[in-house]
């Protein structure tokens, strides 16, 4: 059975491209629009990965890490945040994270580490 990643991001934009990039590397998909849509979708599917974006509406990313690090069921689910933009004096957006991709930079060159650091081999290049 296949990883499966649950992608946060109330962009639509954001959330269609990392999606699209994680199925055609065969891996399940969920998404959600919001940190507190993501605790339901938590709650239905165990996902082997959680990409979050933290600004968004109703429950942000943080609160959302919050969350997942205060219950055992969830705490060692890795956490990825995806950061506006990096600037120069910018340090790791979100310390709880595991990863951190910057949707200012070559996202999918990011992605491809950070699955292979948490998913291994599993990704299709």
């Amino acid at each position: 059975m296949a990883p499966v990643v649950l992608v946060v991001d109330d962009s639509m934009l954001i959330r269609h491209t990392v999606c699209r990039y994680l199925e055609a590397r065969g891996l399940g998909v969920e998404s959600a629009v919001n940190g507190a849509e993501a605790l339901e979708r938590v709650a239905a599917v165990r996902p082997d990965l959680i990409i979050t974006d933290l600004q968004m509406p109703r429950m942000t990313g943080s609160e959302l890490i919050s969350e997942l690090k205060a219950s055992a069921a969830t705490a060692g689910i890795p956490v990825v945040v995806l950061a506006a933009k990096r600037t120069a004096s910018s340090a790791p957006e979100e310390q709880r994270a595991d990863f951190v991709i910057y949707k200012d930079i070559d996202i999918e060159s990011q992605l491809k580490r950070v699955l292979e650091a948490t998913v291994g081999g599993t990704a299709k290049a």
